[in-house]
């Protein structure tokens, strides 16, 4: 019988670690690491308005300035918007197929309502009322619980916001000095965004429809994604 429990905590050892091991590559899945690389890869600031990007408008790296540009293949293209997308939004490949295969069943152009249901994320909704400085941040308050939807805590980032939603900060929230200090400094930018309304008073905004392709600020070739899995 000692023999037979020492291999039953043996196997219990091992199946721990692999459950833990699986639970951490589960929770680095999504990108953790430096904004400032990952946009000077993309040539672009995809996590907002980055300082030293400004500074450094090259491909990291020792020969980052000096490295010749190859003419990348259509399928090379492709996948780098796809990345870009991924990377801006802050979703994982397993979310952003499900959106796309949304995108696809919705009316319109797919590329257009691909990057309007990817805007109507309560994160990026969160992030463009001016709430949070960054998406990231806004993924941390809406999973933290200090978001609501319509009156009811909402800690799911890729809860999709519907016209007529209000999304507003948590009662007792509202007090967070990383709150209040973004909230005051961006206001006036949420006016920008012509499917969004802010009320500062009630610190809370509607979102009022799905935005024009038009009005989304990012620069993304939808085309090349649409092209991409299609294949």
């Amino acid at each position: 019988m000692g023999q037979f429990d020492n291999c039953l905590n043996i196997n219990h050892h091992i199946i721990t670690l692999v459950i833990n091991t699986l639970s951490h590559s589960a929770r680095m899945a999504r990108y953790t690491g430096p904004t400032t690389k990952k946009a000077r890869s993309f040539g672009e600031p995809i996590f907002g308005f980055d300082k030293a990007f400004e500074r450094r408008k090259y491909g990291p790296g020792q020969h980052g300035l000096t490295r010749k540009k190859k003419q990348p293949s259509n399928y090379a293209g492709q996948l780098k918007e796809k990345q870009k997308a991924k990377y801006t939004y802050g979703v994982l490949e397993r979310q952003f197929r499900k959106t796309f295969v949304s995108a696809t069943r919705r009316h319109g152009v797919t590329g257009e309502v691909l990057l309007q249901l990817l805007e109507a994320r309560l994160d990026n909704t969160v992030y463009r009322l001016g709430i949070s400085p960054t998406r990231r941040g806004a993924r941390q308050l809406v999973g933290h619980r200090h978001v609501t939807v319509n009156g009811k805590v909402v800690n799911i980032p890729s809860y999709s916001c519907k016209p007529g939603d209000i999304i507003a900060v948590r009662g007792k929230s509202k007090g967070l000095e990383i709150v209040t200090t973004h909230v005051g400094a961006k206001t006036n930018n949420v006016r920008q965004f012509g499917w969004l309304e802010w009320n500062l008073d009630k610190m809370q905004g509607i979102f009022l429809a799905y935005p024009q392709r038009d009005q989304i600020p990012e620069n993304i070739n939808e085309q090349l994604i649409v092209e991409l899995y299609s294949k």
